[in-house]
């Protein structure tokens, strides 16, 4: 008889490398990998040891791809809405340690460790309200402490290919997302959202429009209003123009023009992302919500929320322990750098508002729908 095959032991590092090598040089094993749906921009992506991402503030005028290859630029990019939507915040966040671990000079892994939480902490500062952005920063330090043992440039090594692969991850968690939405959306509906939760706010598809990108996929004849969401014009600058950009029907409306096109009957479905979500449901999302979420109430739309698992905190029991972040009092009394409201004026500029639970018709994740005790099923979604 032949020799029989020894079975082959690779370490974690040489497969992280060589993943990340392989699909480095050949993009379309990308693909194969991970079923990652082509399109027409990247919102970031690890390349040549530096995170690339699509300036957001300067869309739709320019499409401009900034570099960053220093952990405090990321940090910047964070804190200034460079990149923004919680999904995608997570995947800055965790490219920002991987870059923050390159520049660490460290003897053993006890400093090397020290350092790296403190630019967990840089990262942590940026936006307060974003669930994902804490997740990601846990899961990094997590992976750091696992492989202490090895030694400081292996383990800087591994961080990179686990950004990378938080990356991944949302672009097939989207995909799921929106596959487990589309069978809601009914044939030839008008589809409202807020803000926008599309590929500029993950890594890529995107998690309410994740749900309408995958309704139009399927040939269902969609349409979709989009608010413009004062005071960032998140809906105006970015969903208006990644979905004209990938040739999906939309009409642009300002906030306050939702509830009448509701009560007009062109309203089927409303669809928006979240940023946190509570035990009990409540959501935490794009000021404005709360209002849509009412109103569509009201007039009896459903309204649906799309979100990853990561999104959901159910250490915080109801969405008043939510943490809202209050942004500068320029946004809203200036309009691409030209003045709106008399100097001086009080301004008040919560950047989120939380929705109720008893709004929201159901919860869509990568798991699966959650709808009615948000409580109860949330936690068993989790634990799958």
């Amino acid at each position: 008889m032949g020799n029989t095959p020894k079975s082959l032991k690779v370490s974690p590092l040489f497969l992280f490398q060589f993943v990340s090598e392989v699909l480095r040089f050949s993009p379309w094993l990308t693909v194969l990998f991970f079923e990652v749906t082509t399109m027409s921009f990247r919102t970031i992506e690890w390349r040549d040891n530096k995170v690339i991402m699509i300036d957001q503030t300067r869309l739709p005028a320019e499409e401009v791809y900034n570099e960053y290859s220093d952990f405090s630029g990321v940090a910047e990019a964070i804190r200034g809405m460079i990149i923004r939507g919680a999904p995608a915040i997570g995947v800055a966040a965790a490219m920002g340690v991987a870059l923050g671990a390159r520049e660490i000079i460290a003897d053993t892994f006890e400093s090397f460790n020290r350092q790296l939480e403190n630019v967990c902490e840089v990262i942590g500062r940026t936006r307060p309200t974003a669930v994902n952005l804490f997740w990601a920063l846990e899961r990094m330090k997590r992976v750091a402490l696992q492989h202490r043992e090895l030694d400081l440039q292996s383990i800087r090594e591994i961080l990179k290919a686990e950004a990378i692969s938080i990356e991944q991850e949302d672009l097939r968690i989207c995909k799921e997302i929106g596959k487990n939405g589309a069978p809601l959306v009914k044939e030839g509906a008008s589809i409202l959202t807020h803000c926008n939760a599309g590929g500029l706010a993950t890594a890529g598809y995107g998690t309410a429009l994740g749900v309408i990108r995958a309704a139009h996929e399927s040939g269902k004849g969609i349409r979709v209003f989009a608010d413009e969401t004062r005071p960032w014009l998140q809906g105006a600058r970015l969903t208006a123009w990644e979905l004209m950009k990938d040739a999906i029907p939309v009409t642009l409306i300002t906030d306050n023009m939702a509830g009448w096109l509701m009560k007009c009957g062109e309203i089927d479905f409303v669809v928006v992302g979240a940023d946190r979500i509570a035990a009990n449901g409540d959501t935490a999302n794009k000021i404005g919500t709360y209002s849509v979420a009412v109103l569509a109430k009201e007039n009896r739309i459903p309204f649906y929320v799309a979100a990853p698992i990561s999104t959901l905190d159910l250490n915080l029991a109801s969405g008043d322990q939510i943490p809202i972040e209050e942004r500068a009092a320029a946004e809203v009394t200036r309009v691409q750098g030209v003045s709106t409201a008399p100097a001086g004026v009080k301004v008040r500029n919560p950047a989120f508002d939380v929705t109720p639970a008893r709004y929201i018709t159901g919860i869509i994740t990568e798991k699966g729908v959650v709808r009615g005790d948000y409580e109860r099923e949330l936690k068993a979604l989790v634990g799958r």
